[in-house]
């Protein structure tokens, strides 16, 4: 065991900060860097019934289920957050006002104006996860906006704050704290043990929301749901990684020497670059296809239109996500490679308006009409594990 330690420390005063990570996952096997699982919402039932930590039993109803859906797909929409992310901030919502909205009229009389499911006396706390304003979380319109209240508690560089207040992602090595002690970074209680005993409840919030939101079919035959109207369109890949090396149209090709038309826009990248999805969508190939290697498709839906996005030339170890998984916009789905027909790492993306099997449009004036956002390299992580293949 002393053994264990020294070598430990020797990693973290020694080693550049990328080291950490793999300390951690190092102590602790289970850490939940790769949590799984749909952030899609599906129907928000009209009541559920779920149990505390210390076996409690707590019914919700659509209103609060609603909030929880406000909070989940917010974080589908933050780079940085997963699954896991999300629960954390359930879990703190729920302990903190009980999933509601909640005025404060004796501390902000001008907080009763606004929509919302009661009120509360904590000092000048407001909204689902008693921000106050005079900690700097935000004005009082801001506070009883919900949208507001979830983008506040994730925070991150698109986070309202910059930092300060902290939000979860400004909370370093966040996933490998236990939930609660993540929840109590943010929302410095002072009561910090109580957010675990609504751990099991975020839980199966979650999993009841994303129920119908996820894989595709619930039995033989049956048919996927449609994919939710995208919130964003991010680039495929990360800013400043990339140069664009072949575009869209006939061109003389490399490979071959004749001259064929190229479908896709081809963009340069070191091997190992992360891979982007450049809308939210669900994953309808992933694997081996021909010339392609490595291909991923995404099917979206952009301004009502059903869209499928194809992200070429990937080695087998470079895709990390399954068939039937549901993505957000710039979710991190795969890593650049150079295998099927391809003389270097790069990406090759292609975007099919109406469907995978319509004709393909220049990817790069398809992202740039509609307002494709940049991305930065240190705001990526992996938002699911690659699925093991079975034999």
């Amino acid at each position: 065991m002393h053994r264990l330690v020294i070598i430990l420390l020797v990693l973290i005063f020694a080693g550049p900060p990328a080291a950490l990570v793999g300390v951690a996952a190092f102590v602790n096997p289970a850490a939940r860097a790769c949590a799984s699982g749909s952030l899609i919402i599906g129907d928000i039932p009209d009541s559920l019934t779920a149990t505390t930590r210390s076996g409690h039993t707590i019914a919700l109803n659509k209103s609060q289920l609603g909030h929880a859906a406000t909070i989940t797909t917010v974080g589908s929409q933050t780079v940085g957050v997963d699954r896991d992310g999300v629960i954390i901030a359930i879990m703190a919502a729920l302990t903190e006002s009980g999933l509601r909205m909640l005025a404060n009229p004796s501390a902000h009389p001008e907080s009763a104006g606004y929509p919302n499911d009661g009120n509360g006396s904590d000092h000048d706390s407001l909204g689902l996860f008693q921000m106050r304003p005079a900690s700097g979380w935000g004005s009082v319109a801001e506070l009883m906006n919900p949208d507001y209240q979830a983008r506040a508690f994730y925070g991150g560089t698109t986070g309202p704050n910059a930092g300060s207040p902290r939000g979860l992602l400004d909370v370093f090595g966040w996933r490998e704290l236990d939930r609660g002690a993540a929840a109590q970074a943010v929302e410095v209680s002072a009561f910090p043990d109580r957010y675990r005993e609504y751990e099991p409840v975020a839980e199966s919030i979650l999993t009841e929301l994303t129920r119908s939101g996820g894989r595709a079919g619930n039995g033989a035959g049956a048919a996927p749901p449609r994919v939710p109207e995208t919130t964003r369109v991010v680039f495929p890949l990360p800013d400043g990684t990339y140069t664009g090396t072949d575009s869209f149209g006939w061109r003389v090709d490399p490979v071959t020497g004749e001259r064929r038309f190229h479908a896709g826009s081809d963009l340069a990248a070191p091997a190992g670059t992360a891979i982007l999805a450049v809308a939210d969508g669900r994953v309808v190939f992933a694997g081996e296809r021909g010339t392609y290697g490595g291909l991923i498709v995404l099917e979206h839906t952009v301004a009502g239109l059903t869209v499928a996005s194809f992200y070429a030339h990937m080695h087998d170890e470079g895709i990390h996500v399954a068939v039937g998984d549901t993505v957000a916009a710039g979710q991190h789905i795969g890593d650049v490679g150079s295998a099927g027909k391809s003389t270097g790492p790069h990406l090759h993306l292609e975007i099919h308006p109406g469907g995978q099997n319509e004709p393909a449009v220049n990817a790069v004036d398809w992202l740039t009409e509609h307002g494709a956002a940049g991305v930065a390299d240190s705001e990526l992580t992996i938002a699911g594990c690659r699925p093991e293949r079975t034999p």
